[in-house]
């Protein structure tokens, strides 16, 4: 791409960004405003000194006039004081500008990630979803607060300075105003290499925030394991690129500053032997020389500000760009005329379907299934052979690649999300708790359920009495991910969801496959009893628990090799014959 055309489609892109970022402003515009016209008149009321500063070095302490003297530095005090007033305004209800966007950022984002597929979640990690929303956002309230701000004091502070200036001395006012473009050189030549030096440094702090989510949620894995040592390895790892990225940072920030500073006390230098040749010359007054000199700050310093601003403005804009890539992220979205199922019988087709998760290996290759409504129908096979994938299909989880999927012979994609969801209940191997009450975690299965219903759904999951048994009964906190339970209390726990939430259609995905055989047998009666009058698909490994049902098929490979009842498939002498053969001796012990 020619270098004219990327620095079009790049200046493009940051007007993008700046109006995606001033949208964020609109439902604060009064407390903006505000904010501003605080600024602005702070700014203002930094040409009072010097004004003041002058007139009393070239009338009234020459002249005597100690009463116009005391006058003037009571009424500098007074302005100070609205001053002071000003700046708390600033301060306070402008950080709380930019806390509100932050918050609706946030918001907005959360919302987002709610609405993201499936596929999104298995490229990118928690630790780096959560750097986003709370690094990034951070950065980006800072920017939204101090950037207008800064703008609007420094550029007005510098029209004002350069013209009062200009009253005391044009030309020594020009002079100055020469070495301004000196800065902006430098300042624009070390602010890309800051920028890029800052967006690596967000990328390895998402990796340390990655690495510690994943070694924080696997501690009882690790202590097992006895593997701190790798486990601190890995960390480490991530830390050394933290700083390494922070080192390259800091080292440009360094050479943003110091190349800065370096320029500004030039401006010193420059105003003390241009005014002393000045004052030399008699082209000016003792008196407007010391005002120049105390005056020349207002004019150097919001410069500076502007200076520094940028990396300010850097930080922002990089966690703005982070914020924006997952916002960009294409959301689930229903079909156009997409239609409320409304309450499904439960009869389920696969016509066809391919599915594969990259374009380079296909999981499922031409499945064909008719589950019909209140049927048990059961998926084994050899692990990876696309069972869960199958099962995940259903609720509409993933999109398939060709084929389709029919509800009560109604195409899945001519249905809403919502109402697929809606009428699917599933328990599955790896039950995801809340860090909440007994009462709540069951809850989650229907909103709006009263507490008997929910107690009701215990009691039908077996889990009632244990939970009676507690302290404080169902108000007892289950800890994070349900720590504090044994597996089958967990497995139980979701079951009782499922009761509540009460679907026509009901997917058991390895349900007991993580269980002991005692608790595998409570667990299969609360099953069986959830079963009834459902549309169910089991994925078992154990062949023993689902000889009864209605169909079972054989999947490997992404394909249906088998399908047939218990009986029928044994007969067969195939693939589920092995692997039932398989199961049986070793559990008589033949098989060590």
């Amino acid at each position: 791409m020619p270098q004219d055309e990327k620095e079009k489609r790049s200046a493009a892109q940051t007007r993008g960004l700046l109006r995606r970022f001033i949208s964020y402003y609109k439902p604060h515009k009064k407390l903006f405003c505000l904010d501003m016209g605080a600024s602005l008149l702070v700014s203002l009321l930094g040409i009072v000194y010097p004004i003041i500063t002058r007139s009393m070095l070239n009338d009234l302490i020459p002249n005597r006039n100690y009463r116009m003297v005391v006058i003037a530095g009571v009424l500098l005090l007074c302005l100070y004081l609205i001053k002071m007033g000003l700046n708390y305004f600033i301060q306070y209800q402008g950080h709380m500008m930019g806390v509100y966007m932050q918050a609706q950022m946030r918001s907005d984002m959360f919302a987002h990630l709610e609405a993201l597929p499936y596929s999104f979640y298995d490229s990118h990690e928690t630790g780096k979803i959560m750097s986003r929303m709370t690094n990034d956002l951070f950065d980006i309230s800072e920017l939204a607060h101090h950037g207008p701000e800064n703008i609007i004091i420094s550029l007005i502070s510098i029209i004002v300075s350069f013209t009062y200036l200009s009253t005391i001395n044009i030309w020594l006012t020009l002079i100055i105003f020469a070495c301004v473009p000196f800065l902006l050189v430098i300042s624009y030549s070390l602010r890309r290499k800051m920028r890029k030096a800052f967006r690596d440094t967000r990328a390895a702090l998402a990796d340390i925030n990655a690495s510690l989510e994943s070694s924080i949620s696997g501690i009882r894995v690790t202590k097992a394991y006895t593997n701190a040592d790798k486990e601190m390895e890995k960390f480490e790892s991530g830390n050394d690129r933290f700083k390494v990225a922070r080192k390259d940072s800091y080292s440009a920030m360094g050479r943003f500053h110091s190349g800065n500073t370096f320029v500004m006390d030039v401006f010193n230098v420059v105003v003390l032997i241009a005014g002393g040749f000045f004052l030399y010359r008699g082209d000016i007054r003792f008196g407007d020389y010391s005002a120049f000199i105390v005056s020349v700050n207002m004019f150097t310093s919001p410069v500076m500000t502007l200076i520094n601003f940028m990396e300010q403005f850097e930080n922002g804009v990089t966690g703005f760009e982070r914020f924006c890539e997952i916002m960009d992220e294409e959301a689930e979205t229903d079909s156009p005329g997409a239609r409320d199922a409304g309450q499904l019988k439960g009869h389920i087709v696969f016509r066809d379907v391919s599915y594969a998760y990259d374009e380079d290996q296909k999981v499922l290759r031409h499945v064909n299934l008719d589950i019909p409504e209140g049927r048990k129908f059961a998926l084994v096979g050899p692990s990876g052979g696309g069972k869960t994938t199958i099962c995940h299909l259903i609720p509409h989880f993933y999109d398939v690649v060709s084929g389709s999927i029919l509800l009560d012979g109604m195409e899945i994609h001519s249905l809403t999300l919502e109402s697929v969801r809606r009428n699917i209940g599933i328990v599955q191997q790896d039950i995801y708790l809340f860090n909440d009450s007994f009462m709540e975690n069951i809850r989650y299965g229907r909103l709006d359920a009263t507490e008997e219903e929910i107690i009701d759904a215990a009691k039908r999951a077996n889990i009632h009495d244990y939970i009676m048994s507690l302290p404080h009964g169902y108000e007892t906190q289950i800890g994070e991910r349900g720590v504090r339970l044994s597996g089958g209390q967990k497995q139980r726990l979701s079951i009782a969801r499922v009761f509540l939430k009460n679907p026509p259609i009901l997917i058991l995905d390895e349900a007991t496959s993580a269980l002991d055989n005692t608790t595998e047998i409570l667990i299969q009666q609360a099953l069986d009893e959830l079963c009834i009058g459902r549309t169910t698909l089991v994925v078992a490994h154990r062949l023993s628990t689902i000889k009864n049902a209605d169909e079972i098929a054989v999947v490997a490979d992404g394909r249906i090799q088998e399908q047939g009842t218990h009986e029928e498939l044994i007969a067969r002498k195939g693939l589920y014959n092995e692997l039932y053969q398989l199961q049986f001796r070793a559990n008589s012990g033949i098989i060590n």
